[in-house]
């Protein structure tokens, strides 16, 4: 994605600091809560913020809103980091990238207590629910606290409050849609990657950026409805990610979203081929170890769905290169999401 500012890490870890200093004296748990945040929020691509950033940039921001830039662009990223750490608790995932993530670090700290298989468990989900909450509290407050007048904070506040809304909606259709007896429609797996992604990381980070801009109702409602095609763009190619990606791009060993049987788009499509009965019998398969998630992947490629789920990433992708042309938008604003449509682009497994 498009290259950060370093001066937002610094706002990001000013923001961190301050959680470790507000734990100070709040016992011993809470500051290896407080620590164990920093480093779940370490590191990353760091995309979202560097999009409120560029989108500033892109509308001709003025520099004397650079502070509430940084401080804007920092939120975006502890949301992110937030809803990562809040994900692995549903996922029941106790490690990121080969790492004890914040759930993880407290089991080892449970069993190190004392505490059995179930009472380290019950205080490794807890402090993940905890650290959440606890991230989204710091973003909220860096949006509400950034130096700017109150009719643009208001505005920043809604946005932030739709993508929460939004992606807790998504998530909660994702684990729906995972439990359910039936598979759900392709166009409810559409809704789903929608929701989960698109809105809090690409529509709301753009919109940020142009509204601390000074950006028109206009070039909003464009950037919005492009910036939203973006996100699901994104979401379909790590959907394709999920299941043929290599290690190196999963972090984890490949096809872990067949391992974990997600119902994505990718699936709801390979289900509307003639291959269903195979698809079903391989994707039943899969959790069994990577032989199976070799055939899977086979069986999914033959059913044509990768190619017709790429085609919809492609098709998806064009649209914002048309739109990125409107005239509600400055030069510079169209061509940035031309690169974010070319960036999404080659990342397609």
């Amino acid at each position: 994605m498009i290259a950060g500012d370093p001066a937002v890490a610094t706002a990001i870890d000013g923001s961190l600091a301050r959680i470790r200093e507000r734990a100070e004296g709040l016992g011993d748990g809470f500051g290896a809560l407080a620590a164990a945040i920093g480093r779940a929020a370490h590191g990353g691509k760091r995309f979202r913020p560097a999009l409120v950033t560029a989108a500033f940039e892109a509308f001709g921001g003025d520099e004397s809103a650079r502070p509430a830039v940084l401080s804007v662009a920092a939120a975006f990223e502890l949301l992110h980091t937030a809803f990562v750490v809040h994900d692995d608790v549903i996922d029941h995932d106790t490690e990121r990238r080969g790492v004890p993530n914040v759930g993880g670090e407290f089991r080892h700290r449970g069993r190190a207590a004392g505490a059995d298989a179930d009472g380290a468990a019950t205080l490794g989900d807890a402090a993940a629910i905890l650290a959440g909450d606890l991230l989204l509290h710091e973003a909220f407050r860096l949006v509400a606290m950034a130096p700017t007048d109150p009719a643009t904070t208001e505005r920043l506040l809604a946005l932030v409050d739709d993508a929460i809304i939004v992606s807790a909606a998504g998530e909660l259709a994702d684990v729906e849609n995972a439990v359910s007896s039936t598979f759900p429609s392709r166009d409810a797996t559409l809704d789903t990657a929608f929701r989960k992604t698109a809105v809090y990381s690409f529509r709301a980070p753009l919109q940020a950026g142009a509204v601390l801009a000074g950006a028109d109702g206009s070039a909003l409602r464009v950037l919005g409805d492009l910036g939203g095609r973006l996100g699901l763009a994104f979401q379909l190619v790590d959907d394709l990610i999920g299941t043929f990606g290599t290690a190196e791009q999963t972090g984890r060993d490949s096809g872990p979203d067949l391992r974990e049987t997600k119902r994505t788009p990718l699936i709801a499509l390979a289900r509307e081929s003639a291959a269903l009965p195979g698809v079903d019998a391989a994707l039943a398969r899969a959790a069994t170890g990577p032989v199976a998630v070799r055939e899977a992947q086979v069986v999914l490629a033959d059913s044509g769905a990768r190619e017709r789920l790429a085609g919809l990433i492609a098709e998806t992708l064009d649209a914002v290169r048309s739109g990125s042309r409107d005239d509600a938008l400055p030069v510079r604003a169209g061509r940035l999401l031309r690169e974010l449509a070319d960036e999404i682009e080659r990342r397609t497994p």
